[in-house]
């Protein structure tokens, strides 16, 4: 799901583990957008509203803030990154 091996190293960092337990827990464990249309559902994920990249990836106010994550159900972080129908490959061809 993420685009590159830097940026899938970060997920197995200590900072990002601890960050994602602290800010799961401050969320109760529930995921936001199911929380804010009345249900309750557990967070298993927690997202990057500004999604992780090799340039953006050493910038602790993107990487590691609170202000730029959310706690989510899988259903709801799955569709939080079905924002294109289509992506394109190395070479620039379109993939659906």
């Amino acid at each position: 799901m993420h685009s590159s091996p830097e940026v899938e190293r970060f997920y197995t960092t200590r900072a990002w583990k601890k960050c994602r337990k602290t800010f799961l827990e401050s969320r109760g464990g529930l995921c936001e957008i199911c929380l804010s249309k009345g249900l309750i559902e557990p967070a298993t994920e927690v997202h990057h509203k500004i999604h992780l990249t090799v340039d953006n990836l050493g910038d602790t106010n993107i990487s590691l803030n609170p202000d730029n994550l959310m706690a989510l159900c899988e259903s709801c972080h799955h569709e939080q990154h079905q924002t294109k129908r289509w992506r394109a490959d190395a070479m620039g061809r379109v993939l659906l």
